[in-house]
């Protein structure tokens, strides 16, 4: 088995093994709460922090010399 494959693996086996145990503690623990706060303050973070990063690149960003208009 080349390395490719092994590491393809080993990321397939840990992304199950993580998804039952965020299952478990989402559903039979007692840290539920603060695991579903956690898990929506993540994906809230994400989404903004995806939108910061574009609204970075278009103020940092030189325009372009080659601009596109319409001969109306």
């Amino acid at each position: 088995m080349d390395k490719r494959k092994g590491t393809g693996i080993t990321i397939f086996i840990f992304c199950i093994a993580g998804f039952f145990l965020y299952a478990y503690l989402l559903m039979l623990s007692e840290w539920s709460p603060i695991v579903l706060q956690l898990s929506i303050l993540m994906i809230a973070g994400g989404i903004l922090a995806a939108i910061a990063w574009i609204g970075y690149v278009m103020a940092t960003t030189k325009p372009s010399s080659a601009t596109i208009t319409s001969d109306d």
